[in-house]
């Protein structure tokens, strides 16, 4: 179901890019399954699109053939969207009442299900954003989803994604300890030695810092900033924008100064927005880089699995930082910006398996696995059933 998540992330980059996501003018979370099936559905659907802003100011002369393309990318990515939704609580619900989970994973698993609704209602709130029929009182306007909201939306996919991760990693982490609990608490030894505690909580701190990135181009895509500054890493003669340009009046009229002035130049500003990325991207890279360096030094003491995952983290960053420049430089053409926010969601990945194999072991995982290595050194051969006997003496 990560899976899922992570290619409905990718396809709803590729809708934007194509600027399909205003096509569909309604929300029928249960008849919109279902296309149009024939001329006269196809018809009356397109007319539905000949009353919105996009159409009206932008797409005037589009043609039904064409609108069937924008359309049914934008039917597509609400169909997998629903997918994800029945393919989570249809299997979370029979988990949870035939008692299969732990109420450590049960809580999860309603944080996800409602994470999926949540998604569902900011979707639908981004895309009358751009249904607005504000844009027709201003003729030189561009009919677009705001950015705030987009950005929104990108947020709660990559939570949602993260959650489930983490939450299926440490299942699986679990699991492959507890059929072989000697190598188990070899790995737990290690991980409790105290030189990796300030290795772990930079971790952390990298998978704040990738997401911060990532949603910093969520309003670069909002904006369409990508589409000016294509080179780097100047933009323009300078590395660093004019002042004026940055923290241009014209986006905040209402106060030319002070925080409002910075605020708005930070978030609507085509200029900065870029800039920002820029920054951010840079500083996620010798982030990740310095980390890497630093692994090197704790390498006795890292367990195997985490030093894999590390290297595999400097490899992401350096895959992205490549599709970054060259998604720039060749002004977003639309398989290098989808691969580009595919890229993004690969490095938070692999973020997320480092932070994961890097994390402390549940009191009851630890208390679980010593008592099977006991069980396991006190008789000849394991029964069938000695897990889930040990399981049940623990709790007594």
């Amino acid at each position: 179901m990560s899976g899922l998540v992570f290619g409905i992330v990718v396809l709803g980059g590729l809708t934007r890019l194509t600027e399909s996501g205003l096509s569909i003018t309604e929300w029928k979370p249960v008849t919109g399954t279902i296309p149009p099936l024939n001329q006269h559905e196809w018809e009356e659907e397109f007319e539905k699109y000949k009353s919105s802003p996009e159409f009206k100011l932008l797409n005037s002369n589009i043609t039904l053939s064409e609108f069937k393309f924008i359309f049914f990318m934008e039917w597509a990515h609400r169909l997998v969207g629903r997918a994800i939704g029945l393919g989570i609580v249809l299997p979370a619900a029979y988990f949870i009442f035939t008692r299969k989970t732990t109420p450590h994973v049960t809580g999860r698993i309603v944080l996800i299900t409602a994470l999926i609704g949540l998604q569902g209602a900011i979707g639908w709130w981004m895309v009358k954003s751009g249904l607005d029929e504000k844009f027709l009182e201003d003729p030189g306007s561009h009919p677009r989803v705001s950015q705030y909201r987009l950005t929104t939306h990108l947020a709660a996919a990559f939570v949602l994604y993260s959650v489930m991760m983490f939450t299926g990693l440490n299942i699986l982490r679990e699991a492959r300890w507890t059929k072989n609990p000697t190598a188990a608490l070899q790995e737990i030894t290690m991980l409790q030695n105290p030189a990796l505690t300030r290795f772990r909580k930079l971790g952390t701190a990298l998978f704040g810092l990738v997401f911060l990135t990532a949603m910093s181009g969520g309003f670069v895509a909002g904006l369409d900033a990508g589409l000016i500054y294509n080179s780097f890493p100047y933009m323009g003669e300078t590395i660093v924008p004019p002042t004026s340009e940055l923290f241009d009046p014209n986006y905040s009229k209402a106060n030319p100064t002070g925080w409002t002035l910075f605020w708005k130049n930070m978030l609507e500003n085509p200029t900065t927005v870029q800039f920002n990325h820029r920054v951010l991207a840079t500083t996620t890279f010798f982030a990740i880089l310095g980390y890497h360096l630093y692994s090197h030094r704790l390498r006795p003491f890292i367990p195997r699995p985490a030093m894999m995952a590390n290297n595999m983290v400097m490899g992401f960053v350096s895959l992205q930082v490549a599709l970054g420049i060259s998604t720039l430089i060749y002004v977003v053409p639309t398989p290098l910006a989808a691969t580009h926010q595919a890229g993004a969601l690969a490095l938070l990945t692999s973020v997320i398996v480092l932070c994961s194999r890097l994390g402390q072991p549940r009191t009851a995982q630890k208390l679980l696995i010593a008592a099977l290595k006991k069980r396991a050194a006190s008789t000849s051969a394991a029964k069938p059933n000695t897990i889930s006997k040990v399981y049940v003496q623990m709790k007594k």
